[in-house]
């Protein structure tokens, strides 16, 4: 093979450290971008925090900001991490120009909370129930026996391994036999299932209710309520009445108070007590309406404000061209790269969020029935991005307006069909479905077929099983669970 040399014209981009620092900072959340400067501030001594103000970045000072000045916006919101999708936290609708005093209001008035269940979250179910057992007057081996199947218990408060598992595990005694072990275990249980809170120690939710039923005063639907939950629980489940009249002998009015008595029970008596995971969401972005037209704001408590220390850079400037200076002119590098790269990073976060509150300013007046299709390649279009870049901007990163907290990827979605040759967005469907099903008969709920038929005659063509897959994305029951009795 006869080797030859040739010259070959090409380009590409180099991934310059720079760049590769600002395509790293543009994909953390902020929280995360908090963690990144944190450690920069204790590696570079050229670089510090401006003082607690946000003001702007004049270039040549030697006070460089990475936040432009905005107006008064919130620094954190609180956001529960159960039942809530990672795109929204529900807010007041009144929310009036003191968006803080507007958070406070709204998790004032949540009636899903009160001083209680958070008293309760702060004692553990274990040291709940071991309070309870240290004022019986059990013997001691009996005490250990309870202690030792209350550490067995799970977060809900069920026993999940049975006795005969959990003999297995205690320390054997040739002068003990292995039932007797397990009858002992047996009495255990039931000093525990007499503890508070009732259903506590239950193998099975079936259990778990008869036990709150039997602590409850004698009424009558009870009765009927103890055979329900012994019998026919997997009927109840699936509501299907008329086998558990059938079964039982009851009237509608009899199964429908003994139903409303299940209805009240507590299937995870110990859930109250597990700790409470709490959250927190910094917004990004705040959308306000200014003149009649939304507008997209940088969350100025979101952004460090950096600069170059002052001491060390009159230092390198005596020093310049000196052997011992070119360590510091290394890092006063770094410090403007990041300083840089952290403005371009909110810059860009700007930018898209406005494009994307520009397309979807129907949402903003009018909810989640108004969304339109988004892709990110329209706003890459709009704001001269490519796609990955939009991706990375929209992940982690969220928007604060009137009608909630959202992440800025829960603005793009998928889009259906319409009969007039245009689009819905699937989050305008999925709040169609939810709007028919929260106002239909619960006499006579609203099959798949009846939702797709009616979304038809309203011009978006979606299919039964498109319906079903919306329906179960919004935790909505079948048809058959959702009949009232």
């Amino acid at each position: 093979m006869k080797q030859t040399l040739q010259l070959r014209l090409s380009q590409h981009l180099a991934l310059t450290p720079q760049l590769q620092q600002s395509i790293r900072l543009l994909q953390l959340s902020t929280l995360e971008l908090n963690q990144e400067i944190d450690q920069a501030l204790q590696d570079n001594p050229l670089l510090e925090r401006d003082g607690e103000e946000f003001g702007s970045y004049a270039p040549g000072s030697d006070a460089m900001s990475a936040a432009p000045q905005q107006a008064e916006t919130p620094a954190a919101t609180e956001a529960p991490a159960e039942n809530s999708p990672p795109e929204r936290q529900d807010m007041d609708e009144d929310w009036g120009q003191d968006w803080g005093a507007s958070a406070r209001t709204a998790r004032d008035d949540d009636d899903d909370t009160d001083a209680g269940e958070i008293q309760a979250a702060a004692t553990s179910l274990r040291d709940h129930l071991v309070d309870q057992l240290a004022l019986t007057q059990l013997p001691g081996h009996e005490r250990a026996l309870v202690a030792f199947l209350i550490e067995a218990l799970d977060d809900d408060g069920y026993l999940t391994q049975s006795l005969e598992e959990l003999a297995a595990v205690l320390p054997e005694d040739d002068d003990i036999d292995i039932d007797e072990v397990i009858e002992e275990l047996a009495i255990g249980l039931r000093h525990l299932q007499s503890l508070d809170p009732p259903g506590i120690g239950a193998r099975s939710p079936a259990e778990c209710l008869e036990l709150q039923l039997t602590a409850l005063p004698p009424s009558p639907p009870l009765k009927l309520a103890h055979a329900i939950v012994r019998s026919h629980l997997d009927q109840l489940a699936v509501r299907d009445f008329t086998r558990i009249k059938k079964g039982l002998g009851c009237d509608d009015d009899e199964l429908r108070a003994a139903h409303a008595l299940i209805c009240s029970l507590n299937p995870r008596p110990g859930a109250r007590y597990a700790p409470i995971d709490t959250r927190y969401i910094i917004p990004d972005v705040v959308v306000k309406k200014l003149r009649g037209n939304w507008v997209a704001s940088l969350n100025a408590d979101a952004m460090p404000r950096l600069r170059i220390n002052r001491l060390y850079a009159s230092i390198l400037r005596a020093q310049r061209g000196a052997d011992g200076a070119r360590n510091l002119a290394g890092q006063l590098q770094e410090a403007k790269w990041l300083i840089k790269n952290v403005q371009q990073r909110f810059d860009t976060i700007g930018r898209v969020s406005q494009a994307i509150v520009d397309r979807q300013r129907a949402f903003f007046d009018h909810g989640e029935v108004a969304m339109r299709p988004l892709t990110l390649r329209e706003i890459a279009d709009t704001v001269g991005l490519h796609e990955s870049t939009i991706s990375r901007v929209t992940t982690q990163k969220y928007l604060a307006s009137p009608r909630g907290i959202y992440e800025l990827k829960y603005f793009f979605g998928s889009h259906v069909a319409t009969d007039t040759g245009g689009a819905a967005s699937s989050t305008a469907i999925r709040a169609l479905i939810k709007q028919l099903v929260a106002s239909e008969d619960g006499h006579k709920p609203l099959s798949d077929a009846k939702i797709a038929e009616v979304l038809g005659e309203q011009g978006i063509v979606v299919a039964r099983r498109t319906v079903a897959k919306y329906r179960e994305s919004l935790s909505i029951p079948p048809v058959n669970l959702r009949k009232v009795l």
